[in-house]
């Protein structure tokens, strides 16, 4: 008979809620920027660099990183979400834009390419609000927790997916995330990684995925047999029913992952599915390998696995168990570089390395954690090649609101906060204003106004106001870099006051220093 995930969650739960009533507060690593580079079938087909080369932007909401996506100048342009906070229903909403196709409480990440979403600062969690994948091409999730989502009850996203792939994919990396629920399909929750509809060359890798009645699958039928060349390593299973993964034909590499309670059966691979085994560490488990719940056949390469009070049940019509002494029925040939940890210490780096604000360690191949270097060498996010005077940070902008006085036809306050110098506003005079404005309020200690290209030096006379007070925070003249008074604001307004020729905007910056 199922137990319930659920269930086996109350010894859990009464020690975390005795630590609470307590006041004990746990200590979380400061999380940092994208770091390293894609390991696995990701470095395949081309690679998988996401946003590397374009802007990076803060989000703390998922309404910010759906209008970080659509103010891109296409769907393909560059682009680094840093997310921090609680990202949920409250706030995740569909915006529309011609380089997005986005979606109220989920995070849509649908026919687009080239993004990084990585947490940053105190940790990004996703809570009830799962992530979604679609027709889609290298995409890189980075150091956050995606938690509780539900395919029945209320709320529900993602069909109950915590991070769900679909429809024509192609080269994702998910890195060091925190992927849990609360319970099995009778609780409302599904898989907490699935694949699907022609999905390919993914990487799932130091990362945790527990307390859930389905760890994956790659393939949604005997007959869906389109996704493949998946690789799984340095991950901790825990606390899960069945899946970690199921495979439905394709080939996956799966090593230097730790099993710790399998309940009922662990990697699936049946219709003609082929996986690579190598170097796992499996313990307190059930049937870790093999073809379960079918009569279709899939296929297994092993070698220098620990199986630590592991049992196996009887072959039987739909159940072929590779163990007690599992031996391989196939081979497979790995296509990229990549070095094992031992099987004995798989418990220890995986514990110390796997999951969300762990500070983004690897193994060095020899049992030992170390930090990798950083994705890209620019230190601070910054827009490309910024310039020597260019403020430091993130550009606030992007993802921002806009507004303004009257515009010249064919221009738009949002091309001002796009990242993109070929778009620009323009007054419908020599004269007027525009202004950046967020849901709330925003410190600004510095802007940076971009004329277009062949309007330079239009702009003469100006003003920076405080929109919610109306108070001037500095005048000059002249575009370019202007310091400001550090402000808290949801509103601030560049007053063009005179002018030579038509002031044309590309890009009204904004920093918090």
């Amino acid at each position: 008979m199922r137990r319930p995930v659920a269930l086996r969650l109350n010894a859990a739960l009464a020690t975390m809620a005795l630590a609470a009533a307590a006041g004990v507060v746990m200590s979380m690593p400061e999380a940092s920027a994208a770091t390293g580079t894609a390991t696995g079938y990701a470095t395949q087909n081309g690679g998988t660099t996401g946003g590397a080369g374009g802007q990076t932007v803060r989000a703390t909401t998922g309404t910010a990183i759906h209008a970080a996506l659509c103010g891109r100048a296409s769907s393909s342009t560059p682009i680094t979400i840093e997310v921090e906070g609680t990202i949920n229903h409250g706030n995740t909403a569909k915006v529309s834009g011609d380089s997005c196709n986005t979606a109220d409480g989920v995070i849509e990440l649908k026919q687009i390419s080239n993004v990084t979403i990585v947490g940053v600062g105190s940790g990004a969690v996703f809570d009830q609000l799962g992530i979604h994948i679609r027709e889609a091409g290298n995409i890189i999730i980075q150091n956050v927790t995606v938690r509780n989502v539900k395919k029945s009850g209320s709320p529900t996203s993602n069909g109950g997916d915590a991070i769900g792939m679909e429809s024509d994919v192609r080269n994702v990396w998910v890195d060091h995330t925190t992927l849990e629920a609360s319970g099995g399909e009778s609780e409302g929750f599904d898989g907490l990684f699935d694949m699907k509809d022609n999905t390919q060359y993914v990487t799932l890798s130091y990362s945790i995925l527990r307390n859930s009645g389905r760890g994956g699958l790659v393939g949604s039928s005997e007959t869906e047999l389109s996704n493949g060349f998946i690789t799984y390593h340095h991950n901790l299973y825990e606390n899960i029913d069945s899946r970690t993964p199921l495979l439905r034909g394709g080939i996956a590499h799966i090593y230097n992952n730790y099993y710790l309670k399998l309940n009922e059966s662990g990697i699936n691979s049946r219709a003609g599915a082929r996986a690579k085994v190598d170097n796992n560490y499996f313990k307190d488990s059930k049937d870790v390998l093999g073809t379960f719940y079918t009569d279709a056949a899939g296929y297994w390469q092993v070698s220098g696995n620990t199986f630590d009070d592991v049992t196996w049940s009887s072959p039987g019509s739909e159940n072929n168990p590779a163990g007690p002494d599992p031996q391989s029925n196939t081979t497979v040939s790995i296509p990229y570089p990549y070095s094992l940890d031992a099987a004995s210490c798989v418990p220890d780096i995986v514990t110390r390395t796997a999951g969300a604000n762990k500070g983004l360690q690897v193994s060095n191949g020899n049992c030992s954690p170390q930090t990798p270097t950083p994705t890209t060498p620019t230190p601070d996010p910054t827009t490309p090649t910024p310039d020597p005077t260019q403020p430091s940070g993130t550009n606030l902008s992007i993802g921002a609101g806009s507004d303004g006085s009257s515009k010249a036809s064919g221009t738009s306050f949002g091309n001002v906060r796009d990242g993109d110098m070929s778009t620009f506003w323009s007054p419908a005079g020599s004269t007027g204003s525009i202004s950046i404005k967020w849901a709330s309020a925003t410190a600004v200690s510095g802007i940076n106004i971009r004329e277009a290209s062949g309007s330079a030096g239009s702009i003469g006379s100006w003003r920076v106001i405080n929109g919610d007070t109306g108070a001037v925070l500095t005048s000059g003249s002249g575009a370019g870099v202007i310091a400001v008074p550090r402000t808290s604001l949801s509103k601030i307004t560049f007053e063009i006051v005179s002018s030579t020729g038509t002031p044309k905007i590309a890009e009204y910056e904004t920093y918090a220093g």
